[in-house]
């Protein structure tokens, strides 16, 4: 499997009301994360021939981040069947390596004409795994 990697730093913005990264900020950073992998290993033809849309998340918290941490966040895909893809993203404060949050999403691959799952292709396959 083939990891993918970015930073991000907390901001005011990512924060709740008890001054930690908000639940919805980590869905969002899980979801952008996947997205940028997407399109850093895949062609602008591919990206318009198929879509992913989520079927479902899995979500475990932790640990909590504060403001001023920096999270380093990893992401690849665990395996494939036919149109559902598994993909892992963990959280971790870049600082200490400590986790803060794990996520196994299954997304399904779509035609992006029709909106109908499609089987991920073996050439697909073959960029992440």
């Amino acid at each position: 499997m083939k990891t993918y990697s970015e930073a991000f730093d907390v901001v005011p913005n990512d924060l709740d009301d008890l001054n930690h990264v908000n639940n919805i900020r980590y869905v969002e950073w899980i979801q952008e994360i996947s997205k940028r992998h997407w399109n850093h290993v895949t062609t602008e033809a591919i990206q318009q021939s198929l879509i992913w849309v989520v079927r479902n998340h899995n979500i475990t918290y932790h640990k909590s981040a504060v403001l001023g941490n920096t999270m380093l966040i990893n992401t690849y895909i665990a395996k494939n069947q036919g149109p559902i893809s598994t993909r892992v993203v963990e959280i971790k404060n870049k600082e200490t390596d400590e986790l803060l949050v794990k996520a196994v999403t299954e997304w399904c691959l779509l035609d992006a004409q029709t909106f109908r799952p499609k089987r991920v292709p073996e050439e697909i396959q073959a960029l992440f795994l």
